[in-house]
């Protein structure tokens, strides 16, 4: 039985930041220009945020759910996010994976000990909206739509507020929508003032179309790119539910756009972003937010050649 939806307290957010503190890193928030910060989530041991919600909800698993091992579905990191937490409470991890995943993300998923079980995008996103897959008899953690796990990255936003005490806006890629709804959680609750807006990349934005179209929609046009991490086919009706009270808005960017974000971050943080990663700021660097802006660079989990012939990618 799946559990209904509820809102994020701030009291479940606080509890996870004890849960976690001892795996999680709390990362670095450093200046880009005058006006932006980048939330550095690409420095955390699975080089991905997804590691906050995989904890705390591993975490919070009974002895009994532990025992019976665990499984996700992912195109990357939530998938090395939950194996992590597994490894350490030494639970089996299997991960449902994207078939398409970048190698990098399946070899690092692997090496933490999680089985992986290739499948389609449809069928993924199947598993993801009915909470099963055919022939998993363990317990599952969903990557975005489970409290525990949304609550885990509400820590980010404790930390963001506490870094940057004058933030007005707020930045963060949407994929499932399970970070930018506990970020906003967050925010929302120690400081309704500040706008919380969710980034997308052109080919796959559908949280976009359903803020136009007053509900959740399927993205028709919907196209595989480097953005693997962030932009997927839908809406689900949940997460509708969930990321309405807490965010204010949604910024597509072109892939161009995303490409020089992700260089830029290289340029100004000497890190490394994964194309989801760089959409805060691409969409911040579309001049439609107030400042002081933060960005969360949600993940760096990408090959470096691949990274490396996109940010040498000459754009229009």
């Amino acid at each position: 039985m799946i559990d209904p939806v509820r809102p994020i307290a701030i009291g479940d957010i606080e509890a996870a930041r004890d849960r976690i503190s001892g795996t999680v890193l709390r990362t670095p928030l450093v200046k880009f220009d005058d006006g932006i910060y980048l939330k550095l989530e690409n420095l955390q041991p699975t080089n991905a945020y997804k590691i906050r919600g995989a904890s705390n909800a591993v975490a919070k698993l009974s002895d009994e759910a532990r025992a019976k091992g665990v499984w996700t579905i992912s195109a990357g990191n939530a998938g090395q996010g939950v194996a992590f937490a597994a490894r350490k409470h030494g639970v089996p991890c299997t991960v449902v994976a994207i078939e398409t995943a970048p190698q990098t993300k399946l070899d690092r998923m692997r090496a933490l000990g999680a089985t992986i079980v290739p499948v389609s995008y449809e069928q993924a996103w199947v598993a993801a909206e009915q909470h099963a897959f055919e022939g998993l008899d363990a317990t599952f953690v969903h990557p975005f739509d489970n409290h525990d796990f949304i609550a885990g990255h509400g820590t980010m936003g404790l930390e963001i507020l506490e870094d940057c005490p004058d933030v007005r806006t707020v930045i963060c890629a949407i994929g499932g929508g399970g970070l930018i709804t506990g970020v906003g959680s967050a925010i929302k609750a120690m400081r309704p003032d500040v706008t919380v807006i969710g980034a997308e990349p052109e080919t796959a934005a559908p949280y976009a179309l359903s803020l136009r179209e007053g509900g959740p929609r399927k993205f028709i046009d919907w196209e595989a790119s480097f953005v693997d991490g962030a932009g997927g086919k839908s809406v689900t009706g949940r997460m509708w539910q969930r990321m309405q009270p807490v965010v204010d808005g949604a910024i597509t960017v072109t892939l161009d756009q995303t490409r020089d974000a992700m260089r830029l971050i290289a340029e100004k943080s000497r890190t490394i972003a994964e194309g989801a990663g760089a959409l805060s700021l691409a969409a911040a660097l579309t001049d439609q937010a107030e400042g002081p802006i933060v960005c969360v660079v949600s993940g760096g989990n990408i090959d470096l050649n691949k990274f490396a012939a996109l940010i040498s990618t000459e754009t229009s």
